[in-house]
């Protein structure tokens, strides 16, 4: 396995930002909310849940049936701000029995594992049958204004460019990931969350603030110089400001639910089973193919 995240680094970073968390957790508090309209809709009780990630456990503890909620990170400070029950641990290896969680919720944090059919693997495994795993993930289409400009800035001040931003999956990627770990049910879908700025700068000040900067181990080792940031503040205006002057930075959220199997789930039905057939559906002639007839 290729380790693309530096996950100290990621820890350090997160540490740094829990001191202040509160005042640029918007993006968390945001999709917390949206993972729990998601929960909402299914009726079913999870008394022991892991919370992986920032701004679920306000969500979680309401819910009805909840007993306990344990929240996981591999940060001390981020861990530290947690009201309950908190657990210190890298999400590439979980530290908790198999088959002893009613459901895991994770919030923007699995799209900085290096491993991540290991840690879905992981997550499905510790899970009771028919526990529940709903997550969120920035996909590949976030901060897409903001890798243009840095890209073009920093070709155009130093000559060459450097990876400045995350590489994060897409949604087919985390469904074929979620069926190879095993998951029963499976579904993936996204939205994009757009937020305006007023400077390109604060939303560069905002990742930082978040904990979220590039980690990747092929990072630029040097502090960024001052005349690249400031072209790609200028080049972010020209290209992206509205008439108001601000600028957008799209997230693109990409949510995924899947069930450790039960016996109880639905199943596919056998081939040649369904009652009904595809061409009475589509209003079609139905064409027999002999499946021994070579082509």
């Amino acid at each position: 396995m290729i380790a693309v995240f530096d996950r100290r680094l990621l820890r350090q970073r997160r540490d740094r930002a829990a001191r202040n968390i509160r005042h640029h957790d918007f993006l968390f508090a945001d999709v917390a909310d949206r993972l729990a309209d998601r929960l909402d809709v299914i009726r079913k009780e999870f008394p022991l849940i892991v919370a992986l990630g920032n701004s679920l456990e306000g969500h979680l503890q309401k819910r009805a049936g909840t007993q306990r909620v344990i929240c996981m990170d591999t940060s001390f400070g981020m861990a530290r701000q947690v009201g309950g029950a908190a657990v210190v641990a890298d999400e590439e290896f979980l530290p908790f029995r198999a088959a002893s969680l009613d459901a895991v919720v994770s919030n923007l944090n699995l799209h900085w594992v290096n491993d991540l059919p290991g840690a879905l693997l992981q997550i499905k495994q510790a899970l009771k049958p028919d526990g529940l795993f709903l997550a969120a993930l920035l996909g590949g289409e976030s901060l897409k204004e903001l890798r243009q400009c840095l890209m073009e800035a920093e070709l155009a001040v130093t000559g060459g460019a450097s990876p400045r931003v995350s590489p994060f999956a897409d949604a087919h990627d985390i469904g074929v990931l979620m069926q190879r770990a095993g998951f029963a049910l499976p579904v993936v879908d996204s939205d994009t969350i757009t937020v305006h700025y007023s400077d390109p700068l604060k939303l560069m000040q905002d990742l930082r603030g978040m904990g979220a900067s590039n980690a990747t181990h092929n990072r630029l080792k040097k502090p960024t110089q001052r005349a690249v940031l400031l072209e790609t503040a200028r080049l972010y205006l020209e290209k992206f400001a509205d008439a108001e002057g601000r600028v957008p930075a799209t997230f693109q959220v990409i949510y995924t639910i899947g069930w450790a199997p039960h016996a109880s789930q639905q199943q596919p039905l056998r081939p040649g089973s369904a009652k009904n057939k595809l061409a009475d559906a589509l209003r079609v002639d139905e064409i027999l193919v002999d499946e021994k007839a070579q082509p």
